[in-house]
């Protein structure tokens, strides 16, 4: 059974927090002693109904302000598929916390308020979701109960946001008309919306194919552990195990050690412990090679015939997370994968207004939830690739060396 990851982003009060806690509860993925919690701690309802939002707006600052500010993740099953979503704030000045949220999803729900129309933070979470590469966008045009469940408000959402999608460079949305409120369209088909012939939302979830989304032709396996046993049974066991990023590894395939460069083949690969003749992202394995090589945590190994870029000197477009500015001349800790090299910030390109995607050249520094482009240098070269060809190796963070604490999210260009 696989997992989908997905994030539901929109502007404050739009129903993210309902939405999420509709789908635990009509899918049956809360405790009843849980459930009896809520419903005591639900005021202004009517008689029957509880405040499906308090499921998720956990934090006490929360629910006395009635909005979300962390990024919340909630689990659960059907006989389909496990999930995991991250609830993301809608206020404009925790735009980090999206990006936080969206750096690991396969999906995004994008909730409109069917009363108040596409408004500049639904532009603003479909551009961040654009940016980040998430693939599967779904429109969920909210709160239809209070606009009488109108066929012709909804197609006006839909006209609205195809056209804001144009412009911005997303290619394929899906749209669904909900209440989250009243349950309309979440897991069982409203009756109330006989007009709408497409799936419920969590239909939808169930069925989205996510395996066209790993990337089977490049192969990359960051190392993140050696292992040496020295013991009598196990004396020259020299064994590299990590995650496989993407592609496919096979016995006998030429590989290439990076950022080194040294070449070898492939003479074993386990997984689980047990010999196999191929392994494949997103597999846990141990690599086995002909010759002994230097390798270390961080390196990567990858094959010969498809190499990333190594480099020491790139681009990146970043979303800064620090009350602290961003100088030009700062030093951090960038990690990719494993690796964890010393950078400096070189220059500052443009800032991108995520509002109209306009680009405001030179900016003398970067403030919080700002998304800019900066040039940046390592103090050693790194294997990578671009984040629009394979996300999973074009990604990075950037970390303050006195507090260790993450000051950015990186797109490598």
């Amino acid at each position: 059974m696989d997992i989908l990851r997905f994030i539901t982003a929109g502007s404050v009060d739009d129903g993210k927090s309902t939405l999420i806690g509709r789908l635990l509860h009509d899918s049956k993925s809360i405790m009843i002693d849980q459930l009896k919690a809520i419903e005591k701690q639900s005021k202004n309802m009517e008689e029957g109904e509880i405040d499906l939002a308090l499921l998720t707006d956990g934090l006490r600052a929360e629910r006395e302000q009635g909005i979300t500010i962390d990024v919340a993740y909630k689990y659960f099953s059907t006989p389909t598929r496990k999930f995991i979503i991250a609830d993301a704030p809608g206020h404009i000045q925790y735009t980090r916390n999206m990006v936080t949220g969206a750096s690991n999803s396969d999906l995004a729900i994008i909730l409109i308020d069917a009363e108040n129309g596409v408004v500049e933070q639904t532009k603003r979470h479909s551009i961040i979701a654009f940016l980040l590469g998430i693939k599967h966008i779904v429109v969920t045009v909210n709160k239809m109960d209070l606009v009488n469940y109108s066929e012709e408000v909804y197609t006006k959402i839909v006209s609205d946001y195809e056209k804001a999608a144009a412009l911005i460079g997303i290619k394929k949305v899906t749209f669904i008309p909900i209440s989250a409120k009243k349950g309309d369209n979440i897991v069982d088909r409203s009756q109330k919306l006989v007009w709408y012939k497409g799936e419920t939302l969590l239909q939808y979830l169930e069925n989205v194919k996510l395996d066209e989304d790993i990337d089977l032709e490049n192969p990359r396996f960051p190392v993140q552990f050696v292992i040496r046993p020295q013991t009598e049974e196990l004396r020259d066991y020299r064994g590299y195990a990590g995650k496989i990023i993407s592609g496919i590894y096979r016995k006998n395939d030429k590989i290439t050690v990076l950022p080194s460069g040294v070449e070898s083949r492939i003479r074993k690969i386990e997984v689980a412990s047990v010999e196999q003749e191929e392994a494949f992202a997103p597999q846990s394995v141990v690599l086995h090679l002909e010759s002994d090589v230097d390798i270390s945590r961080g390196d990567m190994i990858v094959n010969s015939g498809k190499l990333p870029q190594v480099g020491q000197d790139f681009e990146v477009v970043l979303c800064w997370m620090s009350n602290q500015s961003l100088v030009p001349g700062n030093k951090y800790l960038l990690q990719i994968g494993s690796r964890r090299v010393k950078s400096v910030v070189k220059t500052i390109e443009y800032k991108i207004d995520v509002n109209t995607m306009v680009k405001e050249p030179s900016p003398e520094q970067g403030g919080l939830n700002d998304l800019v482009r900066v040039k940046i240098k390592t103090a050693s070269p790194i294997a990578f690739d671009s984040f629009t060809k394979l996300k999973v190796n074009g990604c990075a963070i950037l970390i303050d060396e006195t507090s260790n604490s993450t000051v950015a999210a990186c797109m490598i260009q």
